[in-house]
């Protein structure tokens, strides 16, 4: 499918998030093309674009709001991801009658900076903050719940294992196949401290990562996928390996869900890692699942949303 927006153009034409601009038709086309108009919807949520200042970055953010909302879910995507890849999570947080906020990442999707890089990941941890602020700024209804997919995850884990005590996200929190560290990590630093010296980036692969047969060829073609792997993320993501071993313990109790066939990260470890520095979290492992669990087959995602539903009363 060819993609009808043109993201230049709809970057400029945003305004501020809080000030709730009606689409325009650049941004109707974009919500058409990934689904997040979410058309099967009886009830059509409000939603909007809007931009917001953070780092020196311009962050893009999106918000639905269905008619009578009971909470809100904050959610953060992942690596190589940006917002308009979650549309089935989307859907599901509406059905809890939940509102949602999220946004793309810096260097991801329709926020600027460098595609896929950062030089430390504190520098997500101002975003989210700033994320925070939207919400509050436009009355998002508590309790917030946290969610976060890979790299989303690795955010959520920081933010709640240094600032989880006076976090404004007091709800439930919600990981799947979070980050601590990727799969192969010793060969990742390995070949990190090699190229660093002469390269900005390498070649991004693009692998099956979900048992949709469908969602690879759609990734190849979206054009709002970064192509290269930067040095300069896998740089910061060394350092911030470190600060979370280094952390202290959180008495929040997370709700993880982790794919038994995820090639992405090393998830025998960081399981084994956020059981240490969280109160007790539970977790569910589905055997046949891969990394990317948000774009999953619907038998997989409908098993894991019971487990939360259960867990979220």
């Amino acid at each position: 499918m060819t993609a009808t927006f043109q993201p230049d153009a709809l970057r400029a034409s945003l305004a501020p998030l809080v000030a709730r601009q009606p689409l325009s038709s650049q941004a109707q086309a974009y919500q058409r093309y990934y689904g997040l108009d979410l058309p099967a919807r009886k009830v059509e949520p409000q939603r909007w674009l809007g931009r917001f200042d953070v780092a020196g970055y311009e962050v893009v953010g999106q918000v639905w709001l269905p008619p009578a909302p009971v909470a809100t879910l904050v959610l953060l995507h992942g690596f190589y991801d940006h917002m308009g890849l979650y549309r089935h999570v989307i859907d599901w947080a509406l059905d809890q009658q939940y509102a949602v906020i999220a946004c793309d990442l810096p260097g991801h999707g329709l926020s600027s900076g460098e595609r896929a890089s950062i030089d430390d990941f504190a520098t997500y941890q101002q975003v989210l903050q700033a994320l925070f602020e939207q919400g509050q700024a436009l009355g998002l209804p508590q309790p917030w719940h946290l969610f976060g997919q890979s790299t989303g995850g690795a955010i959520v884990i920081d933010h709640l294992l240094h600032s989880g005590a006076q976090s404004p996200a007091q709800g439930q929190v919600i990981l799947l196949a979070p980050l601590v560290r990727p799969r192969s990590w010793r060969w990742s630093k390995l070949s990190y401290c090699l190229l660093r010296p002469f390269v900005k980036g390498i070649e991004r692969r693009f692998s099956e990562n979900t048992n949709d047969p469908t969602f690879l060829p759609f990734l190849q073609a979206d054009p709002l996928q970064p192509r290269q792997l930067p040095t300069a993320w896998v740089g910061a993501l060394v350092a911030w390996v470190k600060r979370i071993e280094a952390a202290p313990a959180s008495a929040r109790q997370p709700l993880i869900v982790q794919g038994e066939s995820d090639m992405t990260v090393d998830w025998p470890h960081n399981l084994k890692v956020l059981q240490e520095k969280f109160a007790a979290p539970e977790i569910l492992l589905i055997p046949e699942a891969r990394h990317h669990l948000a774009n999953e087959l619907p038998t997989i995602r409908q098993r894991y949303f019971a487990f939360i539903d259960q867990r979220l009363g």
